[in-house]
């Protein structure tokens, strides 16, 4: 296995079968409070510290300290049904029928923890650790389209810095800084397609860091209606150091991989004492991610996504002191467009949550969510080249659904 000592993070999550969540491979899972309502509001709610992930002008709306502290466990169900496999052979092409393929990923869970502090009335700070990527793909080594498959281990740790400042009673802004640890494993063979298999197709293995930031602003019409806009900017990483592509060793190479720069709105209205809605509206700017190339091997795979958005809608309603129920839906739109993949199934998905908090005394609340994302069926063909020549092509139908279980430990003091 070769080893880069940079930054892997970017090929890793390039070729991760990256379902779990959200479009592409967007991870939304910051909370389980958020999670309860498909994250609708998030940037502007502001009910236990993680609203900085979102948004970090919401800040502003805390006057006492918090953390929070939780994790998510997203159980996936991928599948690869009705599948062929065509491969070069000395005679020239061979198809073969694949057995339908299921829990191709499995369980992965998303840790977080926030803590958000006032200063003043007007300055905070806040500070937040959470898993940007948390999947994990690998195909049975009895796999024939092995090509296509393989092994692919993705972890990440976002840790983020934040400030806002309320500039008045209706508005807020704020900042951020984000270090983001990335680890991966990426692992295919050439079997099957007819070729000199004393390499394989791609074997990396490392970690690494890299840099972005993000800002944030917040109105509040009065204390019952507020809006949010926010933006992250997503930095380009590159990666060097030594890996196998396609059977080649290069060497002390380069690659570069442009992240997706996101933009949210998101609204609150208090409508009476016990019942509010919240919506939001994200923007993810897929199309920076076309292709995945190095200095020395050029192009090496091609993406051309589209940019996408997602939709949310949710409420939340406050039984009495003790309990708050909430629950939302979200539609989350694709991001592949022409160039479909067994290893990233991705697909035009449905969110359907719902959650609860008890508030165990006046300094301490756990909050719980739970989702079940419901993706759709998907047909796939996808050709794997050596320069001009044909190495493989495969057929099949995708699917990606996933249930997430989340739960929130919040203590102010």
């Amino acid at each position: 296995m070769n080893h880069l000592n940079k930054t892997i993070l970017s090929l890793a999550v390039a070729l991760t079968c990256s379902h779990v969540q959200a479009a592409g491979f967007q991870l939304n899972g910051q909370s389980a409070t958020g999670l309860g309502r498909a994250f609708a509001g998030d940037g502007v709610i502001a009910d236990n510290a993680s609203a900085m992930a979102r948004n970090v002008a919401a800040m502003s709306l805390f006057t006492e300290t918090q953390l929070s502290l939780g994790a998510i466990v997203i159980d996936t169900d991928v599948s690869l049904k009705d599948a062929q496999f065509t491969y070069l052979t000395p005679k020239g092409y061979n198809t073969v029928t694949i057995a339908d393929v299921n829990d191709i990923s499995g369980t992965n869970i998303a840790p977080n923890i926030f803590i958000v502090h006032p200063i003043d009335q007007q300055l905070t700070v806040g500070f937040g650790l959470y898993s940007n990527f948390a999947t994990t793909t690998q195909y049975d080594d009895a796999f024939i389209a092995d090509l296509f498959g393989g092994t692919t281990k993705v972890r990440s740790v976002n840790f983020e810095a934040n400030v806002s400042y309320r500039l008045s009673e209706q508005w807020s802004i704020g900042g951020g800084l984000d270090v983001i640890y990335g680890a991966g494993e990426l692992y295919r063979e050439f079997k099957g397609a007819g070729l000199d298999s004393s390499k394989p197709a791609l074997d990396v293995e490392g970690d690494g860091f890299t840099l972005g930031w993000h800002v944030g602003a917040m109105y509040e019409l009065n204390a019952d209606h507020r809006f949010g806009l926010s933006y992250r900017y997503s930095p380009t990483l590159n990666v060097t150091g030594d890996f196998v592509l396609q059977g080649q060793s290069f060497d002390d190479d380069t690659l570069s991989l442009p992240l997706p720069s996101m933009a949210e709105f998101s609204g609150f209205h208090q409508l009476t004492n016990s019942t509010a809605i919240h919506y939001s509206a994200q923007f993810i700017q897929w199309q920076s991610f076309d292709v995945l190339a190095t200095e020395k091997a050029g192009v090496f795979k091609t993406y051309q996504w589209q940019n996408a958005w997602h939709f949310a809608l949710g409420t939340t309603h406050q039984i009495d002191d003790k309990w708050t129920i909430r629950a939302g839906y979200m539609y989350d739109m694709s991001a592949v467009d022409k160039r479909l993949s067994i290893a990233i199934p991705d697909s035009d998905r449905q969110w359907f949550s719902a959650g609860f908090s008890y508030q165990i005394d006046s300094f301490t609340k756990v909050d719980f969510g739970l989702t079940y994302l419901l993706g759709q069926d998907v047909e796939v063909t996808e050709l794997q080249y050596q320069g001009q020549l044909k190495l493989a092509e495969i057929t099949g139908t995708t699917r990606a659904n996933a249930t997430l279980i989340g739960i929130e430990y919040n203590l102010t003091f």
